[in-house]
């Protein structure tokens, strides 16, 4: 007779789920305040009293196997009970009380997910929120959040995609460095500048890097994972920086760059799966960051 095989943690089933969510172990390791070799010996021991592998690498990061897939609802399944006692607990009669997982760029995140969620857990205060970081393209398998907030052209069968409107990326440079190194008149003339982005080797989004945009090779580059590093690199005068206008337009410290001649307009959106359309909590979500971006269209898409 086979030994029984024990039954997996749940809290291995919880990284798991947050692996899912992230897509790197080094990410997930900073969430959850440990490390990467933690993380990975957790999700060993979970394949092992699984029988199998749960996750496969690919150039996007982590992704689900099947077998992950099915361990992924098993913890959907404890955090929606656990959800559920805390809000039996709290005696709430909200309809939209809950946790609600949401995956976004940061710049658009911070700007525009921030205010929205803020105004909605103002109003139903039993909501709460754990937003994660993450400059993708949506996947088909992706699992572990409720809602992703993506840039760039949606291919999805298995997702329903909500427009949210475009956004616009134009160079900009500091006072100073344009002082120094010369106000660029042409696209050609990028070639003798510096030039601040995303690390290409690990974006997944090709229309956010410089290889993308037909500009000439840079003579150095500062390039960064976090739009907000990008930010600072540009005002401290690093270089010329593809940036999302919506962040720097009229701040003191940025100038544009041959501001008729090129920019970038790149659609954003709300995907999420069906069953998870179906929450209130989601819906209400949806709804919210909808109205922020519409509300403010203007500085989104100027």
């Amino acid at each position: 007779m086979e030994t029984d095989r024990r039954l997996p943690s749940p809290d291995d089933l919880l990284i798991l789920l947050t692996v899912a969510r992230l897509g790197r172990f080094n990410a997930v390791a900073e969430t959850l305040g440990t490390t990467h070799t933690t993380i990975s010996r957790r999700i060993i021991a979970l394949e092992k009293q699984l029988g199998g592998r749960t996750l496969s690498r690919t150039p996007r990061g982590w992704e689900l196997t099947a077998l992950g897939a099915e361990a992924v609802r098993a913890a959907e399944a404890i955090e929606e009970s656990l959800g559920n006692l805390r809000c039996a607990l709290a005696r709430d009669a909200d309809p939209l009380a809950g946790l609600v997982r949401i995956s976004t760029v940061d710049g658009f995140g911070a700007e525009f997910v921030t205010p929205a969620l803020v105004r909605l857990q103002a109003e139903h205060p039993r909501i709460s929120v754990e937003m994660f970081s993450a400059t993708r393209k949506v996947s088909q398998n992706r699992s572990g959040v409720d809602l992703e907030v993506v840039v760039g052209h949606t291919d999805v069968s298995t997702a329903q995609s909500i427009p949210l409107g475009h956004y616009v990326l134009r160079l900009y440079a500091a006072p100073g460095y344009l002082q120094r190194h010369g106000i660029p008149q042409t696209a050609d003339e990028l070639s003798g500048h510096g030039f601040v982005s995303y690390v290409e080797s690990t974006l997944l989004v090709e229309e956010l890097g410089h290889r993308s945009t037909g500009l000439p090779d840079p003579r150095s580059t500062f390039q960064a994972t976090s739009i907000f590093a990008q930010v600072e690199a540009v005002r401290r005068e690093a270089g010329i920086g593809l940036l999302p206008n919506f962040m720097v337009a009229g701040r003191e410290g940025f100038e544009p760059v041959l501001a008729t001649e090129f920019e970038r307009r790149l659609p954003i959106w709300a995907v999420a799966r069906p069953e998870a359309l179906r929450s209130p909590r989601v819906q209400a979500v949806v709804s919210a960051i909808q109205a922020e971006a519409a509300a403010r269209q203007d500085l989104l898409a100027s």
